[in-house]
C-alpha cells in the first residue's frame, strides 16, 4: 500500500490547480480563469450560476418539454463540489432560497476535498453514490509519479472503460438507486425545494440524475443529452489547469491520460441507458421498478417542475 503523504500531496495539488492557487511559476502556461462579472451566465436558456469556487453550478430549468411546456427555473440546481466556495459565493448561493442540499460524494472525497460551504441554516444530506474506487485510484496513480504505472492503469482505453462501469453501476447498484430515488422524492415534495444536488465535478452522478429528471418530466432525449454534455464546456478551463499543473509539477508525464476521467461522453451516458434497457426495459422501467417511484410521485414531480 502506498504511503498516505504522497496521496495527500497529489490531492492538495489537484485541488490547488483546479482553483488556480499554485505559485505563478507552476501556472505559467495555464489558461487564466475568467473574471466573474455577473451572477448568471446564460447560453440560450441555460442559467449558469457564476461562482469563484465552483465552475459547474446550473439551474436545471428552462428546457422545453415534448408537450410544449417548460421546466421551471429556481427549483432544482446541479453543481460540482461546494467545499471551496468563497464568502461571496456563499452569499450569492443564498439568493436562490435553497431548502435542501444533497451531496453524492463518497466519504473519501469529502475528506479529501472538504465539506460543503453553504449559506447559514442549510445542512447537507449525504447520499453517497459509489465511484467504484475512482477517486482513490486516481489519487494513487498520480501520486506514484510513475508514467509506466499511469499508462497501465489509465491508458489504452482503461480510463474510459472504468467510466462506463461507473455509469452502469448507477443502474445496477442498489445503494446508488436508493440515493437517486430519495433525491427525486425530495424534489417531488413541496417542502424540500428549491433543492441542489452535487458531486465532485458535477458531471457524472450529477449528470446522470439531471438526465433522468429531465426525461422524467418530458424533456426530449436529445435535449437532456445536450444538458449532460454541457459539463464539458463549463469544466474545460479548470480541467485543463489541472492537467497542466500536474505536468508542470512532474507528477504526470502525460496528463492527457486523465481526459477520459474529466470529460462526459455520449457513450458513458449510453452505458447507463443500455443497462436500464437490459434490466428494466428502458428508462421508465428504471424509474418505476429500479428506483421504486410510483405514478403519484412522478405526477408530483411533473407538477413541481413543469409550468
Amino acid at each position: 500500500m502506498r504511503a498516505a503523504r504522497p496521496i495527500r500531496s497529489a490531492r492538495v495539488l489537484i485541488s490547488a490547480v483546479a482553483l488556480g492557487c499554485l505559485p505563478t511559476l507552476a501556472l505559467a502556461h495555464t489558461i487564466p480563469r475568467p473574471t466573474a462579472t455577473a451572477s448568471y451566465s446564460t447560453t440560450a436558456f441555460v442559467r449558469h450560476i457564476v461562482l469563484q469556487g465552483a465552475v459547474n453550478v446550473r439551474d436545471l430549468g428552462g428546457y422545453r418539454t415534448e408537450q410544449g411546456r417548460h421546466v421551471r427555473y429556481g427549483q432544482v440546481f446541479r453543481a460540482d463540489g461546494l467545499g471551496r466556495l468563497t464568502d461571496t459565493d456563499v452569499t450569492r448561493l443564498s439568493q436562490e432560497g435553497l431548502r435542501t442540499v444533497v451531496d453524492f460524494r463518497v466519504p473519501q472525497e469529502v475528506r479529501g476535498d472538504g465539506a460543503d460551504r453553504l449559506p447559514a441554516g442549510l445542512t447537507v444530506t449525504s447520499r453517497p453514490v459509489r465511484d467504484l474506487g475512482l477517486y482513490t485510484t486516481t489519487m494513487e496513480v498520480i501520486a506514484s509519479k510513475d508514467p509506466v504505472e499511469q499508462q497501465e492503469v489509465l491508458g489504452d482505453g482503461k480510463a474510459a472503460q472504468l467510466m462506463r462501469s461507473i455509469y452502469r453501476a448507477f443502474v445496477t447498484d442498489p445503494g446508488d438507486r436508493r440515493a437517486f430515488a430519495e433525491t427525486i422524492r425530495d424534489i417531488a415534495h413541496h417542502g424540500r425545494t428549491p433543492l441542489l444536488y452535487h458531486c465532485t465535478s458535477g458531471k457524472d452522478r450529477t449528470g446522470w440524475l439531471s438526465y433522468v429528471l429531465l426525461r422524467a418530466v418530458g424533456v426530449p432525449a436529445a435535449t437532456a443529452e445536450r444538458d449532460y454534455l454541457l459539463s464539458n464546456d463549463f469544466r474545460a478551463a479548470a480541467d485543463l489547469r489541472v492537467r497542466e499543473g500536474l505536468e508542470q509539477s512532474g507528477l504526470m508525464r502525460d496528463p492527457d491520460l486523465l481526459v477520459p476521467l474529466q470529460e462526459v461522453r455520449p457513450d458513458y451516458l449510453g452505458a447507463a441507458l443500455g443497462q436500464a434497457e437490459r434490466d428494466y426495459g428502458g428508462l421508465y422501467g428504471y424509474l418505476t421498478r429500479g428506483l421504486g417511484l410510483d405514478r403519484a410521485t412522478l405526477a408530483r414531480l411533473h407538477a413541481r417542475l413543469v409550468r
